[in-house]
């Protein structure tokens, strides 16, 4: 199943896994885009977007208005989530100008520890 991780990490600690890669020469296994701060994951990540990207998993390349009717919301709205979750790598888009989600599950992971 390919599954995409969404993380909370910091710039240092995502360059150096690149390196360690690049010196190994073996990549992480799965795909992953790292945030810097939860709170910049759940500015990107909302409700909304979440839901969408729910209706997306596994579901192949559509067209906005069909995203937009998968949720049941405007397609000017689902457009600016489309255009935020593709600024930030989660979506892709196609040739043919559709919207896809070319993964199976996301995982969302990070860490919270005490001060």
């Amino acid at each position: 199943m390919k599954t995409l991780t969404l993380e909370v990490r910091s710039p240092p600690d995502v360059m150096a896994d690149f390196v360690q890669a690049w010196e190994s020469g073996k990549a992480q296994r799965g795909d992953r885009i790292a945030f810097a701060t939860p709170e910049l994951l759940w500015k990107v990540l909302t409700a909304k977007r979440w839901e969408l990207l729910k209706a997306l998993c596994g579901a192949g390349p559509v067209t906005m208005r069909e995203a937009a009717r998968r949720v049941d919301r405007d397609v000017k709205a689902v457009h600016t989530d489309i255009t935020a979750l593709l600024a930030a790598g989660v979506l892709n888009r196609t040739k043919e100008g559709r919207v896809e989600f070319p993964y199976e599950a996301v995982k969302v992971a990070f860490l919270l520890q005490a001060a």
